[in-house]
């Protein structure tokens, strides 16, 4: 089975068929606002249209309230939540039962104690995502090119499925790939020419060098 690649904020009709057509399992969009790739819901709902079908659309939030989780559900129909804020464990369990929709808990890791708190998601998530932690002030939890020590969780296994993150790039996802042992993967800035514009060339190569591991 091929290595799942998500495609992370994702803004335009073109980089949603640029994801498609290189073979990306999900297509990622991001509701926070600071990002220079949030869209607003009316973007989103009207871009994930294009998403054809067996491409998975991921709803990307950061310590949302559930006004815009309702809104959201409702109005651009994920397949997946991924929550990439502080939510606890049993906050990431109330947006579970209240949007009936699958969730990716995103732990950003550095050093090996951050490793820990994977336990208290496990019996709450439906997947993990294990990023980069972001650096003290960081204006982003996530999306800014930033690579952990791979080693950290080299040989390591959770009971639920998992992506890596974190300063991927088409040059260096096989690398991780070989080194984690992940079978999914999650790309945003490496796929970019500029921040939030998406490169049709580079979104084909890193799917490309992903599924040749």
């Amino acid at each position: 089975m091929p290595v799942e690649v998500k495609i992370c904020g994702l803004r335009d009709r073109a980089g949603v068929e640029a994801a498609a057509a290189a073979g990306a399992r999900y297509a990622g969009f991001v509701f926070f606002p600071r990002s220079p790739r949030a869209v607003d819901v009316a973007t989103a709902r009207a871009l994930a249209a294009w998403v054809p079908a067996g491409m998975g659309r991921v709803a990307l939030v950061v310590d949302a309230d559930d006004s815009l989780l309702d809104t959201i559900t409702h109005e651009v129909a994920p397949d997946l939540l991924q929550l990439h804020g502080h939510e606890s464990p049993a906050r990431v369990a109330e947006i579970r039962a209240r949007t009936g929709l699958p969730v990716m808990k995103a732990l950003g890791v550095a050093e090996e104690g951050d490793l820990v708190a994977i336990a208290d998601y496990l019996p709450v998530a439906d997947r993990l995502l294990i990023d980069a932690r972001p650096a003290p002030g960081a204006a982003l939890p996530g999306g800014n090119g930033l690579a952990f020590d791979w080693h950290l969780i080299a040989g390591r296994h959770w009971p639920l499925p998992w992506m890596l993150a974190g300063g991927l790039t088409p040059a260096n996802v096989a690398e991780a790939l070989r080194l984690t042992g992940a079978q999914a993967v999650d790309v945003s800035s490496g796929v970019e020419s500029a921040p939030g514009v998406k490169d049709a060339a580079r979104i084909a190569a890193f799917v490309a060098a992903a599924h040749a591991v």
